[in-house]
């Protein structure tokens, strides 16, 4: 028999979630069992499968250990990690980062350890804010992801609350974030809203855009980018670019759909041009994020209406834009 104490990270997940997430061996339909045969208890009491738990509460499980055991070692993974971390804004709930470009945000299919969120946990660990030893199952998460070789900011919360708040108020589109990049060509109009229609190749790790919505494919989604030509030059267009939808891959596809690709882009762009101006990354940056909350954000209140922003001076490619690009 295993028990294990409700900390303050952990309220408010179901009891099979809770579990699930710190003995990912038991099998979703097992732990459902346990708990109808009473195998599983919380408070030496039976459970109920949708029962969240509390603060406090003591899950009793009589389970075989071989079930009960954790891998440690996805644990202590980012303690070799670099810390070095471009902090835009960091308090008691958020840390705010600007994400250089080749950087993953996540570990991806290779098991690459060394990435954006790793990197904050380590950091966090060093200031002891954050230690996997004292969580049952929580650890520091990002809120929203940008693609590995796009630079920008990143929001990772440091506890569950604040989690789930702002998981919400992006969902909600509470959370506004604008991009900056550079095109290979001019805009026909200083600002704009394009429409378009996305369908995404999960196998190609690709999007498609159709300028109407195509007849054939069922699963498209309608994608609406905003625009404003902050500065063109030469064969080149600098934006400010607003996303009304957020879709994947959504400002490089659709900018390259009507013949406008983003500089350094090697899956929508122009290879050519890439080389000739040795661009390894596509030059697109999330640069500003706005807190917008159109109802209570609960203990984060305090960031309604606040906005945080990378100076374009230290954005890597807007001073190659106005020096070099001819």
């Amino acid at each position: 028999m295993k028990q294990l104490t409700v900390k303050e990270n952990d309220v408010g997940n179901r009891i099979d979630k809770f579990i699930s997430k710190i003995f990912p061996n038991i099998p979703q339909s097992l732990i459902y069992k346990y708990i109808r045969k009473k195998r599983i208890k919380v408070n030496n009491k039976r459970a109920d499968i949708a029962q969240k738990v509390l603060l406090g509460d003591v899950i009793s499980l009589y389970i075989n250990d071989d079930l009960l055991e954790k891998d440690n070692s996805k644990n202590n993974v980012f303690k070799n990690l670099p810390t070095n971390l471009d902090i835009v804004f960091e308090d008691e709930n958020i840390i705010l980062v600007n994400k250089k470009p080749g950087l993953l945000v996540h570990p991806d299919n290779n098991k690459t350890s060394d990435c954006l969120i790793n990197r904050i946990k380590n950091y966090l660990f060093k200031k002891n804010e954050y230690n996997p030893e004292n969580e049952n199952s929580f650890a520091p998460s990002l809120v929203n992801r940008i693609d590995r070789n796009t630079s920008g900011l990143v929001i990772a919360a440091k506890n569950a609350k604040t989690l789930k708040v702002l998981n919400e108020k992006m969902k909600l589109r509470e959370i506004k974030k604008s991009y900056i990049c550079i095109i290979c060509d001019k805009m026909p109009k200083k600002s704009g809203t394009l429409t378009g229609y996305l369908e995404k190749n999960e196998s190609e790790n690709k999007v498609y855009i159709y300028s109407s919505k195509p007849k054939k494919i069922k699963n498209f989604k309608t994608i609406i980018t905003g625009y404003d030509v902050i500065s063109s030059k030469n064969d080149f267009s600098l934006l400010n670019i607003n996303l009304l939808t957020g879709r994947t891959h959504q400002i490089r596809a659709h900018l390259s759909s009507i013949g406008k690709p983003l500089l350094g882009d090697s899956k929508y762009g122009k290879n050519a041009i890439n080389r000739q101006f040795k661009y390894k990354y596509q030059a697109l940056c999330s640069y500003r994020l706005e807190f917008k909350f159109e109802a209570s954000a609960d203990h984060l209140e305090y960031l309604n209406n606040q906005k945080f922003e990378i100076p374009l001076e230290k954005i890597w490619f807007v001073k190659d834009f106005y020096d070099n690009l001819t």
